[in-house]
């Protein structure tokens, strides 16, 4: 990962601006049951001399000064990326709050610095889109992510009976015929509607008790992405509790990538994940990630957060990035049979108390690489987005049967089946099941500050609580208590690295 720093001085007193390059390898980064998310663009403009026009802050700038330490503030808005700037930095910015020349420099300015840096300054704030001209017009942001992501339910069969499943666990495997037809349908919409790359969810159920299936689909997909120069990238869904060597050796061979489901340390993880006889898996699953560690192939972590280990997130957090291993942390979302676990619910002050204990160990702990999209639930305040997921756009979920529905959690809702010419034209076209507005269609979320980050949570939990698509999420109070910390641990972030790398 690369971080761009604007060091033009080591004084304390000369402004200083310090950011992240916009990264391109974003499918690296936390993987999760659940549809991506696509971003938005963000401002990104060319130098340019500075000209005697009038310039301001950008209206769409959401945090203008969020203290991270005693001399450093971090700034993010719609159209452009998180921004650390120290005191010095902001008073230039905050000269700007109404329309301004750039003749218009204070006198004190031209005593304290010199022209280069006064000048080098406004500059980097104008490339990054903090300043803006007067007449400047925000960009109309239409998603238009590059990426199809299919789910592909391999089979119904699993060896764990997890307390917030969603799925029956009959004993049903998907058809290799099936699994062709199934991958030739994702193809033809990749290609009716001119994406560049094509994302494989291989899920179950467990899918490593079909891995040979999984191997066979990918190879096949793999022969397609190269006939159609189309990039593809693939991501195995597991409990960890079944991998061996050669499965990991298998998978680095076909560039695919491994999530491991992992919600806490020893009790933590057994009260929500145990095996179909009652026994806990955590041993099994921690094995299994250092297993993949020992063979240099780094699992992503899904860590599903409920009543039941809220308590334990601190430790599981220490012992993950001990491993540096990429992680989300997702909430628990209650389905028909997971209902009656009352006790998974998430009574908000005890999620609040657990997760912001959790902040606590990562701040102590900080990684290279951002935390923005990993940790909290669908919220990503990496970018500004305007779903919270994929649904009902960019995304397939097949079962073992090749019906397609919307999302893996609606999977009774099917809209069609791979023998369609275009299944995603009928995923896009349909009224069936789960509906993914735009969060400006949400009414309850339209004087929120976070809602092109937060976009109001998951619309299938949303639904179930409220009954409509267009109300805030059940978790908002939750959101709204950890985001303002996950802003804070950013800048503390851009801020170590950025002093190491500079």
């Amino acid at each position: 990962m690369q971080i761009t720093c604007n060091r033009i001085s080591d004084s304390a007193d000369i402004p200083r601006i310090l950011y992240e390059t916009p990264r391109t390898d974003i499918t690296c980064e936390g993987q999760c049951d659940c549809a991506c998310v696509a971003g938005l663009p963000t401002s990104r403009q060319p130098p340019v001399p500075l000209a005697d026009i009038s310039y301001s802050l950008n209206p769409d700038s959401l945090l203008r000064a969020a203290p991270i330490s005693d001399d450093y503030y971090i700034t993010l808005g719609k159209d452009f990326d998180h921004i650390v700037l120290n005191h010095s930095a902001l008073v230039i910015a905050n000269h700007f709050d109404r329309a301004r020349s750039f003749q218009e420099i204070p006198h004190a300015w031209r005593k304290a610095w010199d022209d280069e840096i006064i000048h080098s300054t406004l500059e980097q704030m104008l490339v990054l889109g903090l300043l803006v001209p007067e007449d400047y017009t925000a960009p109309t942001f239409t998603e238009m992510p590059n990426v199809l992501t299919a789910w592909l339910h391999i089979t119904d069969r699993c060896n764990m009976r997890c307390a917030y499943c969603y799925l029956p666990h009959t004993c049903t495997d998907m058809f290799a015929e099936t699994g062709y037809a199934v991958i030739d349908a994702i193809f033809r919409s990749a290609l009716a509607y001119g994406y560049t790359q094509v994302k494989l969810k291989y899920a179950g159920g467990e899918p490593l008790l079909s891995f040979p299936l999984v191997v066979e689909l990918h190879r096949y997909a793999g022969k397609l992405a190269k006939q159609y120069d189309l990039e593809l990238d693939g991501v195995v869904l597991s409990n960890g509790t079944l991998l061996t060597a050669q499965m990991v050796e298998t998978m680095q061979s076909l560039g695919l990538r491994l999530m491991i489901s992992l919600d806490g340390l020893g009790q933590h993880h057994d009260c929500q994940r145990h095996f179909a006889d009652g026994q806990g898996s955590f041993d099994d699953v921690a094995r299994a990630v250092d297993l993949a560690l020992s063979l240099d192939f780094v699992p992503n972590v899904s860590i599903t957060v409920s009543g039941r280990n809220a308590d334990g997130l601190p430790d599981l957090m220490a012992w993950v990035l001990d491993r540096d291993l990429p992680f989300s942390l997702n909430f628990y979302r209650e389905n028909d049979l997971s209902a009656s676990h009352v006790d998974l619910r998430l009574e908000e002050e005890r999620i609040i108390v657990g997760m912001l204990a959790a902040y606590k160990t990562i701040e102590a702990n900080l990684p290279r690489r951002s935390l923005l999209a990993s940790l909290a639930d669908r919220a990503n305040l990496s970018t500004s987005h305007l779903c919270t997921c994929s649904v009902g756009h960019s995304y397939l979920v097949f079962d073992y049967l090749g019906r397609v529905a919307k999302c893996q959690m609606d999977m009774e809702n099917t809209v069609t089946d791979a023998n369609s010419p275009n299944p995603l034209a009928a995923v896009r076209e349909s009224n069936i099941g789960i509906c993914n507005i735009q969060v400006d269609e949400k009414t309850e979320c339209h004087d929120c500050q976070w809602r092109y980050w937060c976009t109001g949570g998951c619309p299938l939990q949303t639904y179930r609580t409220a009954g409509r698509y267009d109300a805030k999420s059940p978790n908002c109070n939750i959101y709204r208590a950890l985001y303002p910390e996950i802003i804070r641990m950013e800048g503390l972030r851009l801020l170590k690295y950025c002093n190491v790398l500079t």
